[in-house]
């Protein structure tokens, strides 16, 4: 079975998916050190930070840290066939687009969250989606558009009916989405060799920026009349 196989690799140290557990560590390990330093210094003299703003930080921390161990796996092979580039260009474009604009929608309504959700998934999409040329690249453009804007939009439309709730389900759903990413890429490219072999660096710092511009977002950013 392709699965088992699947997860034997994730203890493989010769292969990329031997290192996506530890890229999801360096990645929320990175995050939780960049948000507890921000509480610290300045956040907790915010009132109602952790109800506010914490929970959402914390799931979009998660969630970070399994998309960058996508974009890990996905660097290491460089060149895909058209059609899995194309899916991977779609799926990243739409999750990281989604999930960007659905927690910073939350706290700051749909405008902003749809801007920093499509500046997020487009960007992530298109650089994803460029494996196989202009078609990942333009499935990159068009699912971090629409992603973002969909996010943005279910946050606010859940705003008085469960919202936390929803954020749960909506974070177990597109976990789901990238780990079977994980596994695509797997099934695509485990008789190929990996081309590109990196230390943690990068994930680090894609890491802080997105979580710090989030935290940013999220307090100090501009926000919807419904929140002031």
């Amino acid at each position: 079975m392709s699965i088992k196989q699947f997860t034997k690799e994730l203890n493989n140290k010769e292969r990329v998916e031997g290192e996506l557990v530890k890229t999801v560590l360096y990645s929320l390990i990175t995050s939780l050190v960049i948000l507890g330093i921000l509480y610290y210094v300045k956040l907790k003299s915010i009132d109602g930070f952790m109800d506010k703003y914490g929970f959402y930080l914390f799931f979009a921390a998660i969630s970070y840290s399994l998309i960058i161990a996508a974009i890990r796996q996905v660097r290491a092979y460089k060149e895909f066939a058209c059609m899995t580039g194309m899916m991977i260009g779609m799926t990243t474009g739409m999750i990281a687009g989604f999930l960007a604009g659905f927690y910073v929608g939350a706290t700051n309504g749909m405008f902003i969250g749809s801007v920093f959700g499509m500046a997020v998934g487009i960007v992530l999409g298109v650089w994803m989606g460029k494996c196989c040329g202009i078609m990942g690249i333009m499935e990159g453009i068009m699912a971090g558009f629409m992603g973002s804007l969909m996010g943005g939009m279910t946050a606010i439309m859940l705003l008085n009916d469960n919202l936390k709730i929803a954020t749960v389900i909506i974070f177990i759903i597109s976990s789901i989405i990238l780990i079977a990413l994980n596994y695509m890429v797997y099934l695509e490219m485990k008789e190929n060799e990996r081309q590109l072999k990196e230390d943690h660096t990068l994930t680090i710092f894609i890491t802080i920026i997105l979580i710090a511009i989030t935290a940013w977002l999220m307090i100090f950013g501009p926000r919807s009349s419904l929140f002031t």
